[in-house]
């Protein structure tokens, strides 16, 4: 399988910046297949939505808390930076 298969564009209006303060209401999707729908329910849904027998596969990756919002003083200019590695002692790269 070729991760690129997985690569589409999300207008970033919908990309979530921090997460749903009550968990259980974060977005979920169903898709099913068979009858050709899609529903826009809450993971607070989830448990009805399972049937015996059926397989729930967790993804627990998580995104690093790397995001530095800086404004610059006088001006006000804002700049927001990506940590993306440690590279030693107090080098970033960004």
């Amino acid at each position: 399988m070729r991760s690129d298969t997985f690569n589409f564009e999300v207008p970033p209006d919908l990309i979530a910046q921090t997460p749903a303060a009550k968990r259980d209401e974060s977005r979920l999707m169903v898709v099913r297949r068979q009858a050709g729908t899609i529903e826009h329910l809450t993971f607070k849904d989830l448990p009805g939505l399972l049937n015996a027998g059926d397989l729930l596969v967790m993804n627990n990756t998580r995104v690093k808390p790397c995001r530095l919002h800086c404004s610059k003083e006088g001006t006000g200019g804002h700049v927001e930076l990506f940590i993306l590695r440690h590279l030693e002692g107090s080098d970033y790269e960004a």
